[in-house]
């Protein structure tokens, strides 16, 4: 920072003429860039602004309306300050019509009792304007060096975030362009205290520019976007403090270079997952593995704009229905496409939620419902809406039919990871019924005991009785590269009607009748016997269970 008035005022040099501030107290925080020693009256036009001008006074004009044009003219061009020495022109007061003009434009009039050297001054001032430029270098190097490391790294805007906000220090906040916060960085404050009715305070703060400082609230905002295209704010949140219209606040440059790497690695990554879907997935991470609390769940996602607390909490899984595995960046690409589907459907509906990737299938919803939102009618519109958008993007070969699984609807945040865990149960028993078997969707009733094996499916005693019941099939279709467990699977699915069995594997009879007798040989039963095929099948069925 460079030196204000105030701080020139009480360096030794300048005590030693025992100054005295006579008007203009108020903007003594004005910074001094360079001092001006003049005795011209016509001084103004070869000022830049921000000089401190010493004279003795001695040539100033005599008649008030002479001061008044010479103070005006100074404050016009933006003088930091006007310091006059007794003993030349003036001896024990200055003429009331320069203290009044200097008072009325606010411009720092100063009187040293004393007489002293002005290049002593010029020499003190200047060692500490060269001093302040020297460090503004060091840190601005030091900021570009630390955010050119992390656009290089990809950094997440999380730690960006928390880096603008360790080196300014003091709380900053990424909010999108509806003022719901993306990512936010406490400095150490109370986190409450930083995002409570965060969007209605954000809205009340719109300084000029792409960065300006709002004086009122104290927070210095910078926009965020590239190419044209802006899609959110960077605020740095402090307290109020005087800062002359013509000063640049000190953080604006670390806070523009953290908008600048937000823009850049948003291009970078543009083919993940937006900050949105981010953050949504953060806090459905940190429901379901216990990594933030309720309180801090509650505030960030009502600073997101979804509140939570005195809602009913519905949690929703979906899946969708898929051919053969996709390679890595398709079905990266699958799911970032599909979790954006979900998010457009919830809007489409009028509901509020969280909503992003549960892992490199699923996608996780929480629903919050108001106390005028009936369930089920809210469950079916957001179904008809994701199954409409699924369609549609269908129709150019990127979706596919989702599976919408529902848990138990909940009273409070605490019990929201119940509901999740219970729709992703429903979910993985789910996406083995028959695409369109579903007008809606599903909920732990609708799948039944494939349901129940999906709550089993940890338990050692399943797995235990899979392995009696099929080891040695899947041992053998293992060894053999053999498909004798499918032709089992297909066998039963067709209500043990073998004719039907063999149009369904695209076989003869004659071949998949032989095909059945082997899996008689290999487990040593009797597939004519009703339980010993329903034996099976709950095997088979528990089996699908284990491998989710």
């Amino acid at each position: 920072m460079l030196p204000t008035v105030a701080r020139v005022l009480d360096l030794d040099v300048m005590r030693r003429g025992l100054p005295q501030v006579v008007a203009g107290a108020s903007a003594l925080e004005r910074p001094v860039r360079w001092v001006h020693v003049s005795e011209l009256p016509d001084l103004a036009g070869l000022l830049h602004g921000g000089e401190l001008v010493l004279s003795t006074g001695i040539a100033l004009p005599e008649d008030r309306d002479g001061l008044a044009r010479y103070v005006r003219e100074l404050a016009e061009v933006g003088v930091a300050g006007l310091v006059i020495e007794f003993g030349r022109r003036y001896f024990d007061s200055l003429p009331r019509a320069l203290v009044a003009a200097a008072e009325r434009h606010n411009l720092p009039l100063v009187v040293l009792r004393r007489e002293l050297k002005f290049v002593a001054v010029t020499e003190a001032v200047h060692a500490l304007v060269v001093n302040a430029q020297l460090e503004q270098l060091r840190v601005s190097e030091a900021v570009h060096q630390v955010f050119n490391e992390l656009a290089t790294e990809g950094a997440e805007p999380a730690e960006v975030v928390r880096q603008v906000g360790r080196m300014a220090g003091a709380p900053v906040v990424l909010e999108n362009l509806a003022h719901q916060v993306l990512a936010h960085a406490t400095a150490g404050r109370g986190e409450h205290e930083l995002l409570e009715n965060w969007e209605h305070r954000s809205r009340g703060v719109n300084p000029p520019g792409r960065t300006g400082y709002d004086p009122r609230s104290g927070w210095l905002v910078t926009t965020v976007g590239a190419r044209g295209q802006d899609w959110g704010r960077l605020v740095l949140v402090d307290e109020p403090a005087p800062l002359p219209p013509d000063v640049p606040h000190p953080h604006a440059m670390l806070l523009e270079r953290g908008a600048a790497t937000l823009a850049l690695n948003r291009l970078v990554v543009r083919d993940r997952e937006s900050l949105e879907r981010q953050t949504h997935r953060t806090l459905l991470s940190g429901i379901l593995t216990h990594a933030l609390t309720v309180s801090e769940v509650s505030l960030r996602a009502q600073a997101l704009g979804v509140p939570l607390e005195g809602r009913r909490l519905v949690g929703v899984v979906l899946r969708q229905r898929q051919g053969p595995l996709p390679a890595a960046l398709e079905a990266q690409a699958r799911l970032r496409d599909f979790t954006e589907l979900a998010a457009t459907a919830i809007r489409s509906a009028r509901l509020s939620a969280l909503v992003g990737a549960l892992d490199d299938e699923g996608v996780g919803v929480l629903i919050a419902l108001g106390s005028q939102q009936d369930e089920h009618t809210s469950l079916e519109a957001f179904a008809a809406a994701l199954r409409r958008l699924s369609a549609e993007a269908g129709r150019d070969g990127a979706a596919a039919e989702p599976v919408i699984a529902v848990g138990s609807s909940v009273g409070s945040v605490r019990d929201a990871r119940r509901a999740l865990l219970e729709a992703t149960q429903v979910a993985d028993a789910a996406l083995h019924d028959a695409p369109g078997s579903r007008a809606a969707y599903y909920r732990l009733p609708d799948v039944r005991l494939r349901g129940l094996l999906h709550l089993l499916r940890d338990d050692e005693r399943l797995q235990t009785y899979v392995e009696r019941e099929l080891g040695p099939l899947l041992a053998h279709d293992a060894e053999h590269g053999g498909q004798l467990v499918q032709m089992l699977r297909i066998y039963l699915e067709q209500g043990r009607n073998k004719s039907a069995a063999a149009d369904a594997a695209h076989l003869s009879r004659p071949s998949f009748y032989d095909r059945l007798h082997k899996v008689e040989r290999i487990l040593g039963v009797d597939l004519d016997q009703v339980e010993s095929c329903l034996s099976l099948h709950v095997a088979l069925l528990a089996l699908d269970a284990v491998r989710r």
